[in-house]
């Protein structure tokens, strides 16, 4: 009897892999701006009074993990937390990995991509690296982290699984204009 695959709610595209159980695109994209399906990726939902460090609308490295900071008392941890158990009183961890999409789009135009989806000032004043908000993109209630890599602009969109092919499709039709295509998955 065959392992179980993990399917993403996004579809993947051709060529299909399967890695570290999940299925994933092995599309591999050189474009100025791409999206990626980053759904494999762990991610935990932390609750509690002073559980981490991460403030409320921050974002930061921890290991191989980000932590972000997404509502009071609430974390989200995406990637492998490598670090202590959180303390704190009443703490709860809980796995999510399979009830959320999670996509980055990166890409030096992509403050102006998602300003045509999302009613918030994308500027490097308003929005530096680190920022972590919930907003509506696309008219869906979304977590946005803005995470760069290497110096250019990257955003990790994080939604409800039943809404991730929809969010997918819709970044990549506003992305049109700015020569969007879309990547394989990668990781946090």
């Amino acid at each position: 009897m065959a392992d179980p695959i993990a399917r993403s709610p996004i579809a993947p595209l051709a060529p299909v892999a399967v890695r570290g159980g999940w299925e994933v695109s092995g599309r591999q994209s050189s474009a100025a701006l791409t999206l990626a399906d980053c759904t494999a990726l762990p991610k935990l939902l932390v609750r509690g009074i002073g559980a981490l460090p991460v403030p409320f609308g921050r974002a930061e490295r921890d290991g191989g993990a980000l932590v972000v900071g997404s509502g009071p008392s609430e974390w989200t941890v995406l990637g492998e937390h490598v670090g202590p158990a959180p303390d704190g009183d009443f703490v709860s961890v809980i796995d999510v990995t399979h009830g959320r999409a999670l996509m980055r789009v990166e890409g030096v135009q992509a403050p102006n991509l998602l300003a045509k989806l999302c009613a918030v000032d994308f500027s490097e004043r308003v929005t530096p690296d680190g920022a972590a908000f919930r907003s509506s993109v696309a008219k869906l209630v979304t977590d946005v982290v803005r995470d760069d890599r290497d110096g250019t602009p990257s955003y990790l969109l994080h939604c409800e699984r039943s809404s991730g092919q929809y969010l997918f499709d819709a970044v990549l039709d506003a992305g049109a204009e700015f020569g969007i295509e879309p990547t394989g998955g990668d990781t946090a």
